[in-house]
This record gives C-alpha cells, structure tokens and sequence, in this order.
C-alpha cells in the first residue's frame, strides 16, 4: 500500500533528508588515498550522532542477508555495485567509490547515494558518473504529478542504454516514508506510460546503478551483502529521495 504524505509530512521528512546530505558530503570531503571503509563510516555515525538522527541501515537485516548489516553507509568500490560493507579497505589511487546513507530523525526517514572518484580519475569512470548522475536527474524530472512509474523507469533507462551502460536487474528505487524501504517499487528501466499513476503526497527513493561493461548481471560476495558486477566492471550508483509535488518534484536529500 502506497502511503500520500501531506504537505506537513513532507516538510518534516526534510529533516533527515538534510542529514543525509551532510553525511554523503562529509563522507566524500573525507574520502583521500588511504582512508579505510570504516573510517568514512565513521565519519557519516559522527554526522548522524550530531543531528540526533539514527541509521535505517545499521542493524537491518532483510530475508536474503546472513547477518545484520554492520555499517551505517554502504561503501562499494570499483566493481562493487551497492550494498558494501565498510570494512578495513584503504582507499587507493584512482578508486571509484559509491556511497549509500540513510538517516531517521523525528519518525521519517531519508535515503540517498553518491558515486565519486578518489586520486586521479580515470575517464572512464568520470563518464559512467556523469551519466548515472544524468541518469538520476531524468528519472527526478519524469516524477510528475499525472505521470506514471514506468515514466521515471524510461527515464533512467532511456540514459544509461544510450551511453552503453548496464542496469543492475532486479533492483531499483523504492518509497520512503516511516521506514526505508515502502511501496511502490521504482525500476531502473521500462515502458512510458504504465505502472502506478504518480500522485502529489507521493514520496520516492530513486536510484539508478550502471554497470560500465553493458551487462546487468550481478554476484554476491561471501558476506551476503556486496553485490558486484560478474565481468569485474566498475559500477556507480546515484539516489535522492524526492517527494512528488502539485508544483513537480522536490528532493529531500538535497543540501
């Protein structure tokens, strides 16, 4: 069931969303060579401790995964899609390194990634960002009142198979609300005008996952948790949450 927040409602989920921000922004401004995975965690539970806020990541554990998940960010390098634990990794020259946080303040919650290079970057890599990031400002902009789900799903779709990309299958954007993960489900790809009709009070995580090497075919590491791309292509991921608006859509995990 897909929960309409009112304008209040909204108005109050800004504030983790907020939080997420600064958290995905202190996280990145941290993130040099030699910088461990749990390190940049760190960094993201000071952000959160300090805005009173608590992680939706930190303990969870879905039905797939073997243990409750360790972190409060989900740090994913290189290959790695989503989902990385953060671990005693020390970033490396060059490194792509994708960034999920969530946060919960005053009974909302917010959701969003980051993808960004450490060191020198490799074109490559700044091109599948640029592109997850375009990407996620299509898919942003398809989120209408009037418009449907697969709109935004076309949307994020249309830009990665265009520059070449893969799309992570079976994952994709969400609702959030009270808790992390609400309906509706919000692919990464699909046809214009079907799915759900988008409705003001609506409130969405989306976010696109490209894998560089064209194919959407992903592995799980022995952790349970880190999926990675099967041909050893390096993958980004971008995410906001955004409430759909009379007036368009508005993010909430904007700074």
């Amino acid at each position: 069931m897909v929960e309409l927040k009112t304008e209040e409602s909204i108005n109050e989920m800004r504030a983790p969303g907020r939080v997420v921000a600064l958290a995905l922004a202190a996280v990145r401004q941290a993130a040099h060579v030699g910088v461990s995975l749990q390190e940049l965690d760190a960094v993201a539970r000071e952000v959160l401790a300090g805005a009173g806020a608590s992680s939706p990541f930190l303990g969870y554990r879905p039905h797939f995964a073997p243990v409750p998940f360790p972190g409060v960010i989900c740090a994913s390098v290189n290959d790695a899609i989503v989902h990385g634990i953060p671990d005693g990794y020390r970033l490396r020259d060059g490194d792509l390194v994708s960034i999920d946080c969530g946060a919960k303040l005053g009974g909302w919650v917010g959701d969003a990634a980051v993808s960004f290079t450490v060191g020198r970057p490799r074109p490559a890599d700044v091109r599948l960002i640029e592109t997850a990031e375009a990407a996620l400002a299509a898919g942003i902009a398809a989120a209408r009142p009037g418009n449907r789900i697969g709109d935004i799903a076309h949307a994020i779709g249309t830009v990665c198979r265009s520059a070449g990309y893969g799309i992570m299958e079976d994952y994709g954007g969400h609702g959030v609300g009270r808790t992390m993960h609400e309906d509706p489900g919000v692919p990464n790809e699909g046809r214009p005008g079907r799915g759900m009709q988008l409705r003001p009070g609506m409130v969405l995580a989306i976010e696109p996952m490209l894998i560089a090497g064209g194919t959407d075919h992903y592995r799980c590491d022995g952790d349970g948790w880190t999926l990675r791309t099967v041909d050893g292509t390096r993958a980004a991921h971008t995410e906001h949450t955004i409430a759909i608006t009379a007036t368009g859509p508005r993010i909430l995990t904007a700074l």
